[in-house]
């Protein structure tokens, strides 16, 4: 009997990572691997993407943590350039064709990865699609935008979108020196943040000379004689650019899935069980950005597109494949950002979301600094914390603040995880020491205050 076949659609994050732990058990003659990637690069950060078009990081190459050269070392057949079109689950087989040449395969599996990945959300406006308007979801699409720049005379740059995409490409652009506008249709950038952290955000955005438009719905992109973007519509204005990015947010890449009749969710992403099987399908795994995830605070599915889960999904399916066993349990929603000097930070549930699941709640919002008043250096930073009505359980913490603010948050992705009470967590043995923290951490504070809202 020859080696079982295992077929990986998508060759970053998630797929690779399956491929290479299912490889670390399994030898050739044990397991065939066979991965399709469209684009021209493999297992690269596309969180760094923002970073490196704003000049921080110096080389698109820096970003890629293995080459497909170096994959194959490990005798896994990654093919570059190749686009998966179809997939028949009848017959175990998959469609592929060579965008190079444009020959057409079919693959056999007997088992298959799904990381398809997510694409950038473009609505269907008029002019959407004309040249110097970009998303930045892979690095060719990072490669395009450099190259756009390159050709572009003017030095005005908009925005679409304020999420964490849309801020941190308005960072990139203003350290390339370029007048930055973001359109926003939101109440306030950051809609993962409560309004009034929002406004914070916004505050410190027009601090830096970003001009941010929120309530901004945009109808179309107007173009130039020559085709080439020159501004963006809205209802009420139009604003003149030289060069567009799209910083709306990304879906789920489920298009092949969803032809294969694969379930899908409410966000449009893969529906997996806690080893990362497709539900109802024995021999099928997905992972990253194409697939949905257990809300361990809400007990809903969401959509999370990040590489840190892309990452640890690809683990849990290799090591199913590969004979072992692994599983992903959910998540509580952490996720860090900066605009500059500002840095973002949010885990749980925001007060809309803890409506829409029917918790009753409590808020307490404290400001306070990044270490020790007297400390040279000490910078505001504030913190939001919701914890639930009655049992005082943390629902989630908001947190907007200077340098060693963001990753503050991962004391409440910790406490979110362990199902700890805002009581308990005044207990926490945090580090201390004055250019660090105050005597109490701002975390601890907004821990106490919520306790407070709770018993009062």
């Amino acid at each position: 009997m020859g080696a079982e076949r295992l077929v990986v659609i998508g060759g970053d994050a998630a797929g690779m990572s399956a491929a290479s732990q299912a490889r670390r058990l399994k030898g050739p003659d044990e397991l065939e691997i066979v991965a399709f990637e469209r684009s021209h690069f493999s297992s690269y950060s596309a969180c760094g993407i923002p970073y490196w078009v704003g000049g921080d990081v110096p080389e698109r190459d820096d970003l890629i943590a293995r080459t497909p050269a170096e994959h194959r070392e490990r005798v896994i057949d990654l093919r570059m350039r190749t686009e998966v079109t179809e997939i028949d689950t009848a017959r175990g087989r998959v469609r592929s064709r060579d965008l190079e040449s444009g020959d057409e395969t079919w693959t056999g599996y007997d088992k298959l990865v799904i990381a398809t990945g997510a694409r950038p959300v473009r609505p269907p406006l008029p002019g959407m699609d004309a040249p110097g308007v970009h998303g930045v979801q892979t690095l060719d699409d990072g490669q395009a935008l450099l190259d756009s720049l390159a050709r572009t005379q003017g030095r005005r740059a908009l925005v679409v979108g304020a999420g964490y995409i849309g801020v941190e490409m308005a960072e990139a652009m203003l350290k390339r020196g370029y007048e930055v506008t973001v359109l926003n249709r939101g109440e306030q950038p950051m809609a993962t943040l409560d309004p009034d952290m929002g406004r914070l955000v916004h505050e410190a955005m027009d601090g830096l000379g970003i001009t941010t438009v929120t309530g901004a719905e945009v109808t179309k992109i107007l173009t130039a004689e020559d085709g080439r973007v020159r501004a963006v519509a809205t209802e009420d204005a139009e604003y003149p650019a030289d060069v567009v990015v799209l910083g709306i947010g990304v879906e789920p890449e489920t298009t092949l899935a969803d032809a294969a009749g694969l379930p899908l969710g409410v966000y449009g992403g893969l529906l997996t069980d806690l080893a990362m099987r497709v539900r109802g399908h024995e021999n099928i795994w997905a992972g990253g950005d194409c697939v949905e995830v257990l809300d361990l605070v809400s007990g809903r599915e969401r959509h999370v597109p990040l590489g840190t889960h892309a990452n640890k999904h690809g683990q849990v399916i290799g090591a199913n494949v590969g004979g072992g066993y692994g599983t992903f349990p959910g998540v509580v929603g952490t996720a860090v950002s900066k605009v500059c000097e500002l840095e973002i930070a949010r885990t749980g549930l925001r007060e809309k979301d803890a409506r829409e699941v029917g918790l009753q709640y409590v808020t307490a919002t404290i400001e306070s600094t990044n270490s020790a008043g007297y400390y040279p250096g000490a910078a505001l930073m504030t913190v939001k914390m919701l914890a639930e009505r009655r049992t005082g359980r943390l629902l989630g913490v908001q947190i907007v603040g200077r340098e060693g603010s963001a990753k503050r948050v991962d004391i409440a992705a910790v406490a979110l995880t362990a199902g700890m009470t805002v009581e308990q967590m005044t207990a926490l043995d945090l580090g201390y020491a004055p250019p660090f923290s105050p005597v109490w951490d701002p975390v601890l504070v907004a821990a106490r205050r919520a306790t407070r809202a709770v018993h009062g």
